[in-house]
């Protein structure tokens, strides 16, 4: 994930270099962007799971995502049209956090990369103080959003919506467990596995802002787990929310 963010951080300043050569504009006013052809977004929110049982129920303040999305708008409809379609690439990065002191293992009667969720006193022991216990999914995400520009004179001014969507490969799944027993013995375990965890996630996005701030949902249209392979019978979705700026 260190080396996907990097990557991106160093395209984007190689991008804002190349465009200061080439054209030499006056100061930006206050409220206004600089005149980049791209969008570097970073977006931060809740991660929930909806239509889930009891079972797996989270915390939600510690259950988090962010994402950050590299898009480029390109103008659709016609010059003036207020419409712009902006694919792009990045990464997301949810967290669960389970309630109950509970965490994801593999399910041996399952076969490989499956998951139950079994009490953290089973594999550490009675008397144990936790204070870490998180689940995180991270993804390559596609996103791409069809964004309506109120201001259809100046994009990179006044309010926009967007209705879109993205699609997501999953590259890393792994827990994060910090415990201490009776003795003071500290233990900190990141176990990474597949959890059976779909590998493709995708849905839909909404987002309503001006051009450095916004606030946005997704709503995933597949479930997180594989059929039968994931903890207890579940069919459960993603519904992540939050707020975003826009870099540049």
């Amino acid at each position: 994930m260190k080396k996907i963010f990097s990557f991106l951080l160093a395209f984007s300043l190689v991008q804002f270099v190349f465009a200061q050569e080439e054209t030499k504009s006056p100061k930006i006013p206050i409220g206004g962007r600089p005149n980049i052809p791209a969008d570097l977004r970073v977006e931060f929110g809740f991660n929930l799971l909806n239509n889930r049982p009891e079972d797996m129920s989270t915390r939600f303040f510690a259950s988090k995502t962010f994402n950050i999305y590299y898009q480029y708008p390109l103008a659709v409809f016609g010059a003036g049209s207020g419409f712009t379609l902006s694919p792009g690439v990045g990464i997301g990065s949810d967290k669960m956090a389970f309630k109950d002191h509970v965490t994801l293992v593999s399910d041996p009667s399952k076969g490989p990369e499956s998951s139950e969720l079994v009490e953290l006193t089973e594999i550490y022991g009675d008397n144990i103080t936790i204070s870490k216990n998180t689940f995180a999914a991270n993804y390559v995400d596609i996103p791409l959003d069809l964004t309506y520009h109120i201001n259809t004179a100046n994009y990179n001014k006044g309010f926009r919506v967007s209705v879109g969507g993205k699609v997501g490969w999953l590259y890393n799944a792994h827990s994060k467990v910090k415990v201490k027993d009776a003795d003071g013995l500290e233990q900190k375990v990141k176990n990474a596995q597949d959890y059976g965890l779909e590998k493709i996630r995708y849905g839909l996005t909404f987002k309503a802002g001006t051009p450095g701030f916004y606030v946005w949902s997704y709503f995933g249209l597949n479930n997180v787990f594989k059929e039968n392979m994931g903890p207890v019978e579940n069919q459960a979705k993603q519904i992540n929310f939050g707020v975003a700026v826009n870099l540049f």
